[in-house]
């Protein structure tokens, strides 16, 4: 699982599962305690999803909300999706829609 912080953007690739969640939990921690606490978690370079990650992003996005604060995912590939519906932790999360093409 590789991390790039970038702004209010945390980008993400790899495989995010059981191995790589107290990596990706810390990152978004670290980023929510600081002085941007708003935060967009790019998921378009994550090929596989488990549902203890999904679990992390939802816990994420509550903890975000209870202290004003704003969680959105981005890049939300098939796979993502289909594991955030099948873990029914979708109504936790908001995912950004993506951009209509022309």
């Amino acid at each position: 699982m590789e991390i790039v912080h970038d702004g209010q953007t945390l980008m993400l690739s790899g495989d995010f599962d059981v191995r790589s969640t107290m990596e990706v939990r810390s990152a978004i921690h670290e980023h929510l305690d600081g002085i941007d606490q708003n935060l967009v978690v790019d998921l378009s370079g994550v090929s596989t999803l488990d549902v203890t990650a999904a679990r992390v992003l939802a816990y994420a996005s509550l903890e975000a909300g209870r202290s004003g604060n704003h969680l959105w995912l981005r890049g939300c590939g098939p796979a993502v999706r289909r594991m955030l519906q099948l873990s029914r932790l979708a109504r936790f999360v908001e995912v950004e829609r993506a951009a209509a093409s022309a």
